[in-house]
């Protein structure tokens, strides 16, 4: 897609947070920007106070009532101000919050959306990174334009107007350059930001890099990658330190044109002060009030300069997963799509065809029947496309040409989730949650009693081993099962499965990761699993094959052959080398 603009994000925050509370936000804008103009009454007193010692006697009591009266009015206005500010302070406490929970809420639903295929090409240590960045740089920024920009303007334009009561020159002088400085600092700003979205791209790299390092930490000790792995994360943080030193140097000659900015400034109005106090045209308290509007403005204009550089700065982290929310999720319901109802539980594929890219063709018009109840074997080497068709009978890919039909509806046509609720598949490397066993397997069905896990691990065979483990069912897997071994996952797997009971079923090399006397029990569960159900199963073992009413032969995205395993042993040349390959010892 093209590049994220600034407005694009804009948009996004706001289509998300357009059901908060948003007049009474308005509501206390407007106390802000009252609170921000009274507050520079302040100075005026000042100036009254200076003026009523210049006009007074040492001594005079009259003088003294005077400024003792201007001092209480200094102090009650002071604690208004006080109250205000730390009210609208409590406020904040209320909406940031509300507002960071409806972001995330938001974030999560359209992210998880997005197609298999797209987290296959994501790292998933960046796209946490990234949604924390957009969650996190919405309050960054309205708390920037609520207390920093609105009350810079508010000031500027009460202060414009006071002093001008006293000195047009005085007024127009301080409000040009203000403008001015600005104005640079906008434009100074603009040119920062590129180099801020460099630096954001380059942290989530280097975090991706990380955390795809530290998810193999396995592969790296076993093919002795730690000189190899520090090398590509030491190049990726190279970059980031190369590109933050280059944005940490335009931020200090930023701050270098701002302070010389500001120091021709007050040197400018002292001078036309000067002048105008010569003509008698203000007071030594004029004076007073000139240095505290300047000193208001400057410690404003101060934090302006910062203040544009880190709202442009959240905007550069927000980016990047600005641009996964407008990216179009690749697989979606139809219009008005409805609930697929399974009946019989029949299969067909129609000239089914699939790239994963315009070069790269994986099927070739397949066509094939699977009869309800039937049980049937994909079997051919590695790329013939036998793991495609499960992903596509699953619609985590849509076809490039044909349709797939589950009792005569076209799943292109049903919803996704009541397509995933009729099927279940137990993969060959099964990922678990980090979350303890009995959540894994009633992840099978989430409202299942606690009897009726027990009875699904018992038919997968993992009840015994669960048992002996110290906290039994409450025991935590670890982050993808890793505290299990291949085969324990695997059995939770298809305890899960079981527990599920869905009409169609996908074995994905279901038993691989078992040994052989685990998988002489696992198979009678297996048996009783795929009792009544369609069954797919792609499987290169005997055992898995024997038990299969028919068995599918394909070579490079077609299907060359179809029949028993009697059959093909006499008319698939493909089959017999298969066959004779595993039956002479070579598990494929």
């Amino acid at each position: 897609m093209s590049e994220v603009r600034i407005r694009d994000t804009i948009r996004l925050y706001w289509n998300m947070t357009k059901g908060f509370h948003w007049p009474f936000v308005v509501v206390v804008l407007v106390i802000i920007i009252a609170t921000s103009i009274g507050s520079l009454t302040l100075p005026w007193f000042y100036k009254l106070f200076f003026d009523t010692i210049v006009a007074g006697s040492v001594g005079d009591p009259e003088t003294a009532q005077r400024l003792l009266r201007i001092i209480l009015w200094i102090g009650l206005l002071g604690t208004v101000q006080w109250l205000v500010w730390r009210s609208s302070g409590f406020f904040s406490a209320w909406m940031y919050p509300k507002v960071e929970g409806i972001l995330r809420d938001q974030t999560f639903t359209y992210l998880i959306r997005h197609s298999y295929r797209f987290f296959g090409n994501q790292f998933i240590g960046s796209l946490v990174r990234k949604v924390n960045r957009f969650v996190d740089a919405f309050p960054r920024i309205w708390e920037k334009i609520q207390w920093e920009i609105v009350v810079l303007v508010a000031k500027l334009a009460g202060v414009t107007i006071i002093l001008s009561t006293r000195s047009l020159y005085l007024g127009l002088g301080l409000l040009a350059w203000t403008l001015l400085f600005m104005v640079v600092n906008y434009a100074l700003s603009m040119w920062k930001l590129k180099y801020d979205t460099r630096r954001a791209a380059a942290d989530s790299l280097m975090t991706g890099t990380l955390a795809d390092i530290l998810t193999n930490n396995l592969n790296t000790k076993l093919f002795t990658g730690y000189d190899y792995e520090a090398g590509r994360y030491r190049s990726n943080v190279t970059d980031y330190i190369k590109i933050w030193k280059w944005t940490w140097n335009v931020h200090e000659t930023i701050m270098a044109v701002q302070t010389a900015i500001m120091i021709a400034i007050e040197i400018s109005l002292l001078y036309i002060g000067v002048r105008l106090w010569q003509q008698g045209a203000i007071t030594i308290g004029d004076f007073a009030l000139l240095q505290g509007y300047v000193a208001t403005i400057f410690r404003e204009l101060w934090d302006f300069g910062r203040t544009i550089r880190d709202i442009y700065e959240e905007f550069a982290n927000a980016r990047e997963f600005s641009r996964i929310l407008l990216t179009e999720h690749e697989v979606v319901d139809v219009p008005r799509a409805k609930r697929l109802n399974v009946t019989k539980g029949d299969i067909v594929f129609e000239n089914v065809s699939f790239n994963y890219n315009q070069t790269r063709a994986v099927l070739g018009g397949v066509n094939l029947t699977i009869s309800p109840g039937e049980k049937v074997a994909l079997v051919g080497p590695s790329g013939a496309g036998k793991s495609t068709m499960t992903k596509l009978l699953l619609r985590l890919f849509d076809t490039t040409e044909g349709r797939i039909l589950i009792d005569g509806q076209s799943i292109e046509k049903v919803t996704q989730e009541s397509l995933w609720a009729q099927t279940s598949l137990v993969p060959q490397e099964p990922i678990l949650f980090h979350r303890t066993i009995i959540e894994n397997i009633r992840y099978g069905r989430r409202n299942a009693s606690k009897k009726d896990v027990l009875h699904a691990a018992k038919l997968a065979q993992c009840h015994e081993f669960i048992k002996g483990l110290p906290e039994g069912y409450d025991t935590y897997v670890g982050e993808r099962g890793i505290k299990l071994s291949g085969g324990e996952r695997q059995r939770v797997a298809i305890a899960r499965a079981i527990l599920k009971n869905a009409p169609i079923l996908i074995l994905d090399e279901a038993t691989s990761s078992l040994d052989s006397e685990s998988e002489l029990h696992i198979q009678r569960a297996l048996e009783e699993l795929m009792r009544g159900k369609t069954t797919i199963a792609i499987a290169h073992r005997l055992s898995t094959i024997m038990k299969m009413d028919r068995i599918i032969v394909m070579e490079e995205g077609r299907v060359i052959a179809e029949g028993t395993h009697t059959e093909l042993l006499k008319s698939s040349p493909l089959y017999t080398r298969l066959w004779n390959i595993q039956a002479g010892g070579f598990i494929l």
